[in-house]
């Protein structure tokens, strides 16, 4: 099956300066939020990125949007690049990969009903009038709001959170997106209304086949909704593969890191933890070889010579790291 959304070698570097002196010097350090990312999704999967904050997930997810421009590389669409499009010439891109948004209390305009916030895409989009309370019904119906009526007349402060996730979710779809892409899309939840949530994206995905995109730092969350999970550290994929083998057998030391912070099921319980040092390195002062070698327990004098690069260490399965 091909991919319906791919990136290519995605990098997206903003320049930095530490100092004056550097500006006064003419010196413009380059900070690489993403450095060299390849993914891809098919219609009717799911591909969850998994990482601490600050380690480039969400950038990697407005590359794919378009709603950054990337320094390098090409993102993919339908086997389309659209890393050139401008204009005009993307609102058929952006129609059919959405946003599903973290907070929905922010992602809603709180003068608005519920049904003028899921006509906006619509009208944005060219929809003519006389199609678009169908189309609206449509969306309320799949992320289970029914009957329509009972919320499309009320605002947001009106509605639970949960409630109100629906709604951002009813939006991305009612522009019958063929990709979507969540960026912690149940993190403001309480955990009572999550799994529900959850389902919903589930089912949706399943219905209209759509290749979805999960940003989280949940693994469990991944391991419920995603076949399969890339692992990010400082801008790049350190490890990727089938979600239910990696989590069991992580084959990178941050990954095993990751796993053991959070109440997931793993095949090999006497394997023990592997805790990690410290945060998040700067940035513009990373060490040489193996971004990750300082705060890694395992590592060794090639660490510090040599960077791993992601390499197949399985069918489906890849990994950057020298033990891997």
């Amino acid at each position: 099956m091909g991919a319906l959304i791919a990136a290519n070698d995605l990098v997206k570097a903003f320049p930095a300066s530490r100092s004056l002196r550097d500006m006064m010097r003419g010196q413009r350090p380059v900070l690489r939020a993403v450095n060299g990312v390849s993914l891809e999704v098919a219609a009717g999967r799911a591909l969850g990125i998994v990482g601490e904050s600050g380690c480039g997930k969400t950038t990697t997810a407005r590359l794919l949007l378009r709603l950054e421009e990337a320094t390098s590389g090409s993102v993919l669409f339908e086997g389309q690049n659209v890393s050139a499009l401008r204009g005009a010439a993307l609102l058929p891109f952006r129609s059919r990969v959405q946003l599903v948004f973290q907070n929905p209390f922010d992602a809603l305009n709180p003068r608005f009903t519920i049904r003028r916030s899921l006509a906006e895409p619509l009208r944005n989009f060219g929809v003519p009038p006389d199609q678009q309370e169908a189309r609206i019904r449509e969306a309320m119906g799949r992320v289970r709001l029914d009957p329509p009526e009972a919320y499309l007349d009320r605002h947001p402060h009106e509605l639970s959170g949960g409630q109100l996730q629906r709604v951002v979710l009813a939006r991305a779809l009612v522009t019958h997106p063929r990709a979507i892409i969540a960026d912690e899309p149940v993190s403001m939840l309480d955990v009572s209304v999550r799994a529900g949530v959850l389902n919903v994206l589930r089912r949706a995905r399943d219905e209209l086949q759509l290749a979805a995109i999960y940003i989280s730092h949940d693994l469990a969350l991944i391991r419920y909704v995603c076949e399969a999970v890339a692992v990010m550290y400082l801008g790049r994929i350190v490890e990727s593969g089938p979600t239910a083998e990696v989590i069991a057998a992580p084959a990178h030391p941050y990954t095993r890191a990751l796993v053991a912070a959070v109440p997931v099921p793993r095949v090999d319980q006497d394997r023990g933890d592997l805790p990690i040092r410290g945060g998040l390195p700067d940035q513009l002062n990373q060490p040489s070889g193996c971004a990750f070698r300082d705060r890694c327990p395992l590592a060794f004098a090639r660490c510090a010579e040599e960077a791993p690069p992601l390499r197949a260490i399985a069918p489906g399965r890849h990994a950057a790291c020298h033990l891997a």
